[in-house]
C-alpha cells in the first residue's frame, strides 16, 4: 500500500505506510466533529446520539420550543439577580407577543447562568458560566455536564411520550411494528429492577463463553485463556478490554484502533494511578463487583484488585516509552523492526464475521506493533489478573450505574435511543423538523460562508496558486441541514429490529443481545461494504440528524448541521441575530473552516486526497499554526495538574478561532444589509450591547462541569476542555476586545499580537 503522508512544510514526500493507522494520519479526523464521546450525556452511547423531538401548540412557535425551553427548569435560581430580573421582565415591544415573551424567559436564562461579580476582560469564561454549574438541572450522568450537550435531554423527554403511549406518529408512519418492539424494550428496562446492581447469571454465562472468570470459577485454566481472544469478543458487546475499535469514517470503512482506555470510575495514567480519588473509585467499583458475584474472602478481593492495578502499571510502562501517542509508537514499531502482531486476522474472524478489506497491495495494515507485542507479554505472564478485569469491564459495562431509582426512566429512554437511532431519528425528522428552520439555517449559513471567502480572498500570506484552489474548494461545499438522507439505507438499517429476538420480563438477555445488535449496526458499513460504492456509502453519523452534532466530511467535502443541534443553546428562532450569529453561526463556521485546517490541506474540492498547498502558503499555515499550539501549550488544567495538548487540539482551536471571525464578519454584514436597530438586537434585561452578546452567546454554549475524573477522560481528546475552548478564541479576536474593552495586558488581552490562522 502506498499513499501520500505529507505536512504542510514538505508537501512533496512520498513514504510507504504500513499500517491502517499511518494510512490516515493526518487524516483521522476525515469526519470533524463539534463534540466526540467523552462529552456525552451518559456512558449508554459509543457516539455522541441525542432523539430530538417535541410537540408544538402553535404552528407560528419554532416546533420544539414548548418542550427544549424548559425555563421554569431554572425559576429558583433565576430569583438570586432580583435587580436584573426586574429587567429583564419589562415589556419589549420590538417583536410579536410571543417571540417577546419567550426572549424575555431565556435572558433570564442566561442571566442565571453568568457570574457578573468577575470582569469579563479576566476570565470571560467565568463570566459567562460561572454559575452554570449551580443551576443545571439534575440528571444522571457518567460524564461531565455540557450547556450544549444537555440538549439531549430535553429533547428525551419527547422520546419518552412516544415510549410511554403519550402520543404516536402519524398513521402512515411506515415503522409502526419497529415502534411497537422498542416500546416492548424500554418498558421492559423500566420494569426492571436496576438500582442497586444485581448478580447476573446471564452476564457470567457471556463472560464465561468469552474467556471466563477466575474469580469466582475454580474450574477456570490459564492454559485455554487468550487475553486477545477475550478482548476482541467484548467489543461486540461494546465492552472495553485492551481493544479499543473505532471505524474508519470512509469507504470501506474498517476498524481502526486507539490506545486503550484502563481503569473504570477513572481513566488511569502513571500520574493519577495511585492517586486518592483514581485508587478510591476504581478500587471501589471492582470491591462492590466482586462482592457481588460470591467473593467473600476480603484478602482475596485485596488481591484480585492488586493484581489488576499491577497489570494496569505494566502496559502504563509501555504506553509511557511513546507518550501514548499512536504515531509515536509507529516510529518506535520501525526502529525496533518489530514483527507484525500475528493474531489481528483473530480479531476480523471474532468481530467482523471474516470480512476483509481491500486496503492496499501486500503492506501490512494493522497498528503499533510494538505496543501490541509488548502488551501480549505482559497479558500472558498475568492472565488470571487480565480474565478477571475483563469480566468486571463486562459487569461495568452491563451495569446501569444508576445514582438513584429515580433517573432509571432516564436511563432507559437513552437506553433506546442509543440501540435504535434510525428508527427514532425517523420520526423525528419526518414530523418535527421543520422547513422554516431549514431556511432560516441555510440562510446563516450562506451568510457565513460568505465570511469564509472574503477571508481567503483577502488573506494576504496566501500565494495565488494556494488561494485559487481554495476559493475552488470553498465554492464547492455542500452544506446538509438536518441530516444527510440515504432512504435504502435508513430502511434497512430500521429493519433489521425485527431480526432481534425480544424475551419477556428477561431484562439482561435482552440488553447483551441489544448491545450486540448495536455494535454490529455501528460496523454495518464495513460489514456491508461490498454491497455498496464509495460514491453511495457515508458514515452512519451522517445519516442521524437526531444528534447534537455538526460535522465536516472531507471525503465529500461537505458540512453537516444536524437537526438535533438546532435548539437552545445553540438556536432559537425568537432571537436576536447577534445570539444566533454567535451560536449557530459560529457552530458553522468552525465546520467551514475544517476543510481549511491541516487535515483539510490533504483533500481537494473535490474530496480527493491531494494535497493543494504550494511549499511556501504550507509553511506559513505551520508557523500559524505553531502560535496555536504554543498558546494553548500554556493553560493548565488545574484540577490534575495537566496542561492542554496544543498539538493534539490544534486543528479544532483553529475551526474555533476562524469560525468565531467568519460568523461575527457575517453577522456585522447581515446587520448593516438589514438596516437591524440595537433595539432589535436586544436580550431584555442583560444589559449587553449586541457585540458583547454575540461573544456570551459562544462562551454560553460550553458552559460545563466537570469533576476530575472528567479530565483525565478528556487528555485524549482532540477538543480542548470547555473552558479554554472559549478563553483561548476570544483571547485571539480583536473585536472581543473592543467589544468588552479589554486593555492590552488584561488576561483577555495579553497582548496585540494574536494567534491566526483564517
Amino acid at each position: 500500500m502506498k499513499v501520500k503522508c505529507t505536512s504542510l512544510s514538505s508537501p512533496r514526500i512520498t513514504m510507504k505506510v504500513k499500517t491502517l493507522q499511518q494510512l490516515f494520519l493526518p487524516t483521522l479526523l476525515v469526519l470533524s466533529a463539534l463534540t466526540t464521546s467523552s462529552a456525552k450525556p451518559t456512558d449508554i452511547a459509543s457516539e455522541v446520539i441525542a432523539a430530538n423531538t417535541t410537540t408544538a401548540d402553535d404552528s407560528s412557535q419554532q416546533p420544539t420550543a414548548n418542550l427544549i425551553l424548559n425555563v421554569a427548569d431554572n425559576d429558583t435560581a433565576a430569583t438570586t439577580e432580583t435587580t436584573a430580573e426586574n429587567a429583564v421582565n419589562a415589556a419589549y415591544n420590538g417583536l410579536n407577543e410571543i417571540e417577546s415573551e419567550y426572549r424575555a424567559e431565556y435572558a433570564k436564562k442566561m442571566l442565571t447562568y453568568m457570574n457578573r461579580s468577575v470582569e469579563p476582560c479576566d476570565d470571560f469564561y467565568e463570566y459567562a458560566c460561572g454559575n452554570w454549574k449551580n443551576v443545571m438541572t439534575e440528571h444522571q450522568s457518567q460524564h461531565k455536564r455540557s450547556n450544549l450537550i444537555d440538549i439531549f435531554y430535553s429533547l428525551g423527554e419527547a422520546i419518552q411520550q412516544l415510549l410511554e403511549n403519550e402520543r404516536v406518529p402519524k398513521a402512515d408512519f411506515p415503522y409502526k411494528s419497529e415502534l411497537k418492539l422498542a416500546k416492548r424494550i424500554y418498558k421492559d428496562c423500566v420494569a426492571a429492577d436496576l438500582h442497586p446492581l444485581k448478580k447476573s447469571e446471564v452476564y457470567l454465562d457471556v463472560i464465561k463463553s468469552i474467556g471466563g472468570f477466575p474469580a469466582v470459577d475454580p474450574t477456570w485454566k490459564p492454559d485455554n485463556f487468550s487475553w486477545f481472544n477475550m478482548s476482541a469478543h467484548m467489543t461486540n458487546y461494546g465492552a472495553l478490554g485492551l481493544i479499543k475499535e473505532e471505524i474508519l469514517p470512509q469507504y470501506p470503512f474498517p476498524p481502526y484502533f486507539k490506545l486503550p482506555d484502563l481503569g473504570f470510575e477513572y481513566i488511569v495514567h502513571s500520574d493519577n494511578i495511585h492517586t486518592n480519588s483514581s485508587k478510591e473509585l476504581n478500587e471501589k467499583r471492582m470491591r462492590n463487583y466482586l462482592r457481588l458475584y460470591g467473593v467473600d474472602d476480603e484478602q482475596k478481593i485485596e488481591q484480585i484488585i492488586g493484581d489488576i492495578v499491577d497489570v494496569w502499571s505494566a502496559i502504563l510502562n509501555i504506553t509511557n516509552k511513546f507518550d501514548e501517542d499512536m504515531a509515536k509508537c509507529e516510529v518506535m514499531s520501525a526502529i525496533y523492526g518489530e514483527d507484525t502482531f500475528p493474531l489481528w486476522d483473530s480479531y476480523l474472524e471474532i468481530a467482523w464475521n471474516g470480512t476483509t478489506f481491500e486496503l492496499g497491495d501486500d503492506e501490512d495494515t494493522w497498528p503499533c506493533h510494538y505496543f501490541y507485542n509488548k502488551l501480549d507479554e505482559v497479558c500472558n505472564e498475568h492472565k488470571e489478573a487480565i480474565a478477571n478485569y475483563f469480566a468486571l469491564k463486562f459487569i461495568y459495562r452491563m451495569d446501569a450505574r444508576l445514582q438513584d431509582k429515580k433517573f432509571q426512566t432516564e436511563h432507559c429512554n437513552m437506553m433506546i435511543q442509543f440501540v435504535l437511532p434510525h428508527l427514532l431519528d425517523q420520526i423525528y425528522m419526518e414530523e418535527y423538523f421543520g422547513n422554516e428552520i431549514h431556511g432560516e439555517i441555510s440562510d446563516i449559513v450562506n451568510e457565513v460562508r460568505k465570511s469564509l471567502r472574503e477571508i481567503l480572498e483577502q488573506a494576504e500570506w496566501l500565494d495565488e496558486k494556494t488561494r485559487e484552489q481554495a476559493l475552488l474548494k470553498e465554492a464547492a461545499i455542500r452544506p446538509h441541514i438536518g441530516s444527510f438522507e440515504n432512504k435504502n439505507l435508513t430502511d434497512r438499517l430500521i429493519r433489521e429490529i425485527n431480526q432481534f429476538n425480544f424475551v419477556e420480563d428477561n431484562y439482561e438477555l435482552n440488553l447483551v443481545n441489544l448491545y450486540k445488535f448495536r455494535t454490529m449496526q455501528r460496523r454495518f458499513n464495513g460489514l456491508h461494504h461490498k454491497e455498496y460504492d464509495n460514491n453511495t456509502m457515508k458514515p452512519l453519523e451522517l445519516l442521524k440528524g437526531i444528534q447534537v452534532n455538526a460535522f465536516y466530511y472531507n471525503v465529500d467535502n461537505s458540512i453537516y448541521v444536524m437537526a438535533g443541534i438546532l435548539h437552545p443553546p445553540a438556536y432559537h428562532k425568537a432571537w436576536p441575530a447577534a445570539l444566533k450569529f454567535g451560536t449557530i453561526g459560529y457552530l458553522v463556521g468552525h465546520e467551514f473552516t475544517h476543510g481549511f485546517d491541516s487535515v483539510g490541506a490533504h483533500y481537494n474540492s473535490v474530496g480527493a486526497e491531494n494535497y493543494w498547498w504550494s511549499e511556501k502558503a504550507g509553511k506559513v499555515f505551520n508557523e500559524r499554526e505553531e502560535c496555536f499550539v504554543n498558546q494553548y501549550n500554556g493553560y493548565e488544567i488545574a484540577e490534575i495538574k495537566r496542561n492542554v495538548d496544543g498539538n493534539q487540539t490544534k486543528d479544532e482551536n483553529i475551526a474555533d478561532s476562524g469560525g468565531l471571525r467568519e460568523a461575527l464578519s457575517a453577522y456585522h454584514r447581515h446587520v448593516k444589509e438589514l438596516n437591524l436597530s440595537p433595539k432589535e438586537e436586544q436580550m431584555p434585561g442583560l444589559d449587553l450591547t449586541p457585540e458583547q452578546l454575540y461573544f456570551v452567546g459562544f462562551a454560553q454554549l460550553w458552559c460545563a462541569s466537570y469533576k476530575e475524573k472528567h479530565y483525565w477522560e478528556e487528555l485524549k481528546n482532540e477538543h480542548t476542555v470547555d473552558k479554554f475552548r472559549v478563553l483561548g478564541a476570544v483571547t485571539n479576536i480583536e473585536d472581543f476586545s473592543k467589544a468588552y474593552n479589554c486593555p492590552v495586558g488584561s488576561k483577555m488581552n495579553p497582548t496585540k499580537d494574536k494567534c491566526r490562522v483564517w
